[in-house]
């Protein structure tokens, strides 16, 4: 977990990110470079970063993902949707795109990316089966779906990318997040009835 400031629409948020480290001895992927390169470097502790993969392009998710690319000898992959977002954090410098379907493979684990726009037109969760878990970023939380009252998001849009791509996961499915508790696909699926009552 790392620790900074999320800023969009004019408006500053303090907040706590999860960074997730997926692979094995040698080889790793870096989910959501956010806040500070330091502690993620520690981490991977001299393991082999096949990419730095962000979920999104909020720029709480993608703080120090060039300078962790560079680090780390690494790609950064990103949805190309959420450009306008990476250009106003990291304005003039590239990435590598990823699509609906872009498979990344480390340490004998096969990612598939799930195009999931609504909190942002470039979110992607990315489902590992052979681990039975999917890394959701800001798209599914513990309790729901993710904000989507800013710019460049749309409820109803998230509501359809949770029940048409994640909600066709195994229920026991585990789902990392980019803030807060890990849940499962089963326990919040159920609730999708009353999000929509809600208007969440």
């Amino acid at each position: 977990m790392t620790s900074g400031t999320f800023a969009l629409d004019g408006g500053t948020w303090d907040v706590d990110n999860n960074v997730w480290i997926v692979g094995d001895d040698s080889d790793v992927v870096v989910f959501d470079a956010a806040h500070s390169a330091r502690p993620i470097i520690d981490a991977v502790a001299g393991r082999n970063v096949i990419a730095v993969i962000c979920t999104h392009g909020h720029n709480d998710h993608i703080t120090v993902a060039p300078e962790l690319g560079r680090a780390l000898d690494a790609p950064v992959l990103l949805h190309p949707a959420d450009d306008m977002l990476w250009q106003a954090t990291h304005p003039g410098v590239g990435f590598d795109a990823v699509e609906d379907g872009t498979t990344v493979r480390v340490g004998g684990i096969e990612l598939v990316g799930l195009h999931t726009p609504g909190h942002s037109p470039g979110s992607v969760c990315w489902f590992a089966p052979d681990l039975g878990a999917v890394f959701t970023g800001d798209t599914l939380f513990h309790g729901g779906p993710g904000a989507t009252g800013r710019s460049f998001s749309d409820f109803p849009t998230i509501l359809d990318s949770i029940r048409t791509r994640l909600g066709t996961l195994p229920e026991d499915t585990v789902v990392f997040t980019g803030h807060g508790d890990t849940t499962r696909i089963g326990d919040e699926i159920v609730d999708y009835d009353s999000w929509v009552s809600r208007g969440h």
